[in-house]
Order: C-alpha cells, then sequence, then structure tokens
C-alpha cells in the first residue's frame, strides 16, 4: 500500500520504465505530465497496475518535445500550475499543433478553477481535482482509451466503452 491509499507496485516490479525519448505505442498509452514527484510516481505506478502504458513529464515543455518525438498517446493527465511551461500555455501549444490537437485531456489540478471555466478555456477535457479521486480518474481514462479485446471465436470486440 502506498502513502496515498492506492495499492501499487514496489519498483522492482513494475520492470523497466518507459524511455524518456518516446511515448509508448500502447492503445491504453498515457503521459502524466505533473511537476510534483510524489503525485507522478503515485499515479503512474497506479496506472501501470492497471494495465497502461505510461510516460511521464514534469512540465508543459518536456511533455510536448516528447509528444513530437514519439506515437501519440492514448490521453495526456495534465496539471496546471507547473514550472517552465504550465498547463495552460501546453494547451495551447497542443490545439495549435495538428499532429496533437485531437488527444484527450485529463486535468488534473489543486488550483481553485471551475470545470466551467476550465472548458471556457481548455475546450473538451476532463476536470479532476486534487486530491485525485482514482476511481473518476480511471473512468475518464478507460472513456479516452478503451481497451479492446477480441473473442476469436465469435469475432466480437469488447470494450470498457461504447
Amino acid at each position: 500500500m502506498s502513502h496515498n491509499g492506492l495499492s501499487v507496485p514496489r519498483p522492482d516490479e513494475t520492470g523497466p520504465e518507459a524511455p524518456a525519448e518516446a511515448v509508448p505505442s500502447s492503445s491504453r498509452a498515457v503521459l502524466v505530465v505533473e511537476d510534483d514527484q510524489a503525485i507522478s510516481t503515485s499515479l503512474s505506478e497506479a496506472l501501470r497496475e492497471e494495465g497502461f502504458a505510461v510516460t511521464t513529464a514534469g512540465n508543459g515543455r518536456d511533455a510536448l518535445e516528447l509528444l513530437r518525438a514519439g506515437q501519440p498517446p492514448s490521453a495526456i493527465i495534465l496539471d496546471l500550475m507547473m514550472p517552465v511551461m504550465d498547463g495552460w500555455d501546453f494547451r495551447h501549444a497542443q490545439l495549435h499543433d495538428p499532429a496533437l490537437k485531437d488527444i484527450p485531456v485529463v486535468v488534473v489540478t489543486a488550483a481553485g478553477f471551475s470545470a466551467e471555466t476550465i472548458r471556457m478555456q481548455f475546450g473538451n477535457v476532463v476536470m479532476i481535482p486534487k486530491p485525485v479521486a482514482y476511481l473518476d480518474l480511471l473512468d475518464a481514462l478507460d472513456r479516452a482509451c478503451p481497451q479492446k479485446m477480441i473473442d476469436s471465436d465469435k469475432k466480437t470486440t469488447y470494450g470498457s466503452s461504447p
């Protein structure tokens, strides 16, 4: 059990981290953009346990570099208040980059902005206040990156979202 109440694997159980040069290619790949190392680590470990391929960036500029260098993730988890390039500037750059503008974003923030204010500035995003309600985050990510399974006998696709 981690300090935040989530059951997360220890580093020796999670295998090697994804390379910093590129976002992993996966139908459930997530980029966590968060400057607080404890939050970033907790979210990453918990999401890996749920089957997500996770890459992290400590600010918006690093996130843009990762996104432009590799395969885009299925979703981005974005903090707003960060050094170097904050979430506001990151989202502005993301929306103006044709290769990145359609990647779904889940905003996680301790800043006291209303969901309406965030949506007015960011467009169609999900906002989850810190401390992060983990089940809400999983629900938002399941909608953004459905996990599909094929039943080879019936050729039926099952997913966590319609």
